[in-house]
Formats: structure tokens, C-alpha cells, sequence
């Protein structure tokens, strides 16, 4: 593997998660992580969309919503989701 084809977390922070038909989720504002294997569990949004807003998805204790990682499908200027994965 070389250096390009890593991705470190804080070229995550930010981001534009999207689906694959284009709606809106927010922003990556954080990622939870299992500390023993460093496996990636959940996407933590800021400024979720409306449309995100109405879903009843996961939260943090802070009220922050998460996207689980099995949900991923690719990860370049946006991150993309797979909808079906998450509702």
C-alpha cells in the first residue's frame, strides 16, 4: 500500500456524506472508532439536512447522528452512503 492510497481520518472532517442517489446528510464532524483493533464503527454528522433530521437514526450521547461505517460505499470528495444500509 502505498502513501496515496491511504486516507487518514482528518481528510474525513468535513466532508459531504451523500447517498447514491444524491440526498444530503450532513457533515463528518467525528469518528468512533473500536480503540483495541482501530476498526472504524460510526460516522458522527454535523449539520445534518432536514431530510436527515426526520430519520430515526442512531445518536451519540450528545444527540449527534451517526452513520455506521457498513453503510460506507466510497470515500473521495464526498463520502458515499448506501440509504438502504441505514433505514
Amino acid at each position: 500500500m502505498t502513501d496515496t492510497d491511504k486516507k487518514y481520518a482528518r481528510h474525513l472532517f468535513g466532508k459531504m456524506v451523500v447517498s447514491k442517489t444524491g440526498k444530503r446528510f450532513g457533515e463528518v464532524s467525528n469518528i468512533v472508532f473500536e480503540e483495541k483493533t482501530g476498526e472504524i464503527l460510526h460516522l458522527v454528522l454535523r449539520n445534518p439536512t432536514s431530510f436527515t433530521e426526520s430519520l430515526d437514526l442512531e445518536r451519540d450521547e450528545a444527540g449527534s447522528i451517526m452513520i455506521p461505517h457498513g453503510a460506507i460505499i466510497a470515500i473521495g470528495d464526498f463520502v458515499v452512503i448506501a440509504e438502504e444500509e441505514i433505514l
